[in-house]
Formats: structure tokens, C-alpha cells, sequence
């Protein structure tokens, strides 16, 4: 549990920054204080504070302290982990999930190379289109595995499969692989999304990894081309040669 402590302050501090607690320019408190309240060592501290700068959230200034970063609230985040219920929720916007087909199935040949399974391999076929301001701008098709999730319902896919898979199941999403691509619109697109006469669609092809490295969903996410911009926080790191 200890060791998980790091990731608590990082949500805390995320949430207080993502819902205006905090505002741009604050100053968090220093190490030490933090490592009191949180009864943790300063290097777990750090390792929180390295987690919220990663991602954007405060910058480090050696010999000051940490401060918090200006952030567009209304950008799609590629690098991290966010369902759409937390990134609707962070951008304050008007949302709904339509539920098109929640169902398990033989994965078959093109998602069993995705998953790295055999193609009789039963997984789950989510396919939802999520609607913003009264507009179908998302199409999401995910695959998950069957034997890691045993039961979905269309109640719990028309809120948030995540959270259910982290406070129900207690499974323990940690990483994916995303790749990002503008791809020529398919039937799906037309059927699912209000796309008017746009041709092509914007796909983030997600790679889902749980904490003990197995492959357990892929994800394709289809967004209209007007209506997203696609950010990531790079910072530099110190090197010794130019």
C-alpha cells in the first residue's frame, strides 16, 4: 500500500488542479510538508510530484518549490489514461454515451493479432458513440478480454467501463501503447457519428495494459476532425551534449 501512496497525492493534486482548486501560478507545498501529511518518505513525495510534472500539471523550479501549470481543459489528453466520464467531466461539458452493442464474442482474426490471442478467444465488443453538446463526435469500439473481464452489461458500459473495472473488479489499469492516425471514414462513421460530408476521421488505436503487463483491451477511438485537437506535455530533459 505504501508504495501506491505516490499515485494518491498525484490524484489529489490533479483533481484540486483539473477543478480550479489550485490555480495556475499556485505554489504547492513543499516536500516536507507533504511527506508529513501524507506520513510517506520525501523521496515518495518526489515520486508524485515527478508524476504531476510529467503530465503537465506543475513545474519543478530547483531551489523553489513546485508550481502549477496553465492547462486547456478542453484538450483530449493522447499520452494519458483518461476515460471519457473523467475528460468530459474535467472540460465541463454537456455529454452522453449512446450504447450501441455491448457483447461477447469469438475475437476473430484481425482482433486476435491485436490482443495476441487465438482467434476462438472470447472478448467483449463494446461499440459506443459519445455525443457532446447534442453531437455524435466520438465513435469508440473497444475489445476486452473475456477471461479478464467476466461480465458487462450495457448499464455499466453506458457509464464508465473503467471505473467499473477499478472499483468493482479491482483490476489495476497501468499503461497502453496509443497510435494515432487520420484515416478515410467507414460505414460505422457515417452510421455512428454526425460526420456530415467530412471523408476521413481522426483514430487513436489504444493497446491496454493492466499492472501485471497483460494485454487485456484494444480500443479504437473515431473523432470527428473538427472537433478535437490532440496535445501531449513534452518537457526536456538535461543533457550533457548539444
Amino acid at each position: 500500500m505504501m508504495n501506491n501512496i505516490f499515485v494518491t497525492l498525484y490524484k489529489d493534486f490533479a483533481e484540486k488542479i483539473d477543478s480550479g482548486i489550485l490555480a495556475p501560478g499556485s505554489k504547492l507545498p513543499s516536500e516536507h510538508d507533504l511527506a508529513q501529511h501524507y506520513e510517506i518518505t520525501r523521496e515518495t513525495v518526489r515520486k508524485g510530484l515527478n508524476l504531476l510534472a510529467q503530465n503537465g500539471y506543475i513545474h519543478k523550479v530547483k531551489g523553489k518549490g513546485s508550481f502549477v501549470l496553465e492547462r486547456d481543459r478542453y484538450n483530449f489528453p493522447v499520452s494519458g489514461l483518461v476515460s471519457y466520464k473523467e475528460m468530459t467531466e474535467r472540460m465541463g461539458k454537456l455529454s452522453n454515451t449512446l450504447v450501441y452493442v455491448t457483447e461477447c464474442t469469438h475475437a476473430g482474426e484481425f482482433i486476435s493479432k491485436q490482443l495476441q490471442i487465438s482467434a476462438d478467444t472470447k472478448v467483449w465488443r463494446v461499440v459506443r458513440a459519445r455525443e457532446i453538446d447534442g453531437e455524435r463526435i466520438i465513435l469508440d469500439i473497444d475489445f476486452l478480454l473475456a477471461s479478464v473481464v467476466p461480465h458487462l452489461s450495457k448499464e455499466i458500459t453506458g457509464q464508465s467501463i473503467y471505473e467499473y473495472l477499478e472499483k468493482e473488479l479491482n483490476l489495476k489499469i497501468s499503461y497502453a501503447k496509443k497510435v494515432i492516425s487520420v484515416e478515410r471514414a467507414t460505414g460505422m462513421d457515417y452510421e455512428y457519428m454526425d460526420i456530415g460530408e467530412d471523408t476521413h476521421v481522426v483514430v487513436v488505436r489504444g493497446y491496454v495494459h493492466l499492472e501485471d503487463t497483460t494485454l487485456f483491451q484494444y480500443s479504437e477511438s473515431r473523432h470527428r476532425l473538427d472537433k478535437f485537437q490532440f496535445v501531449d506535455f513534452a518537457r526536456r530533459e538535461n543533457t550533457l551534449s548539444f
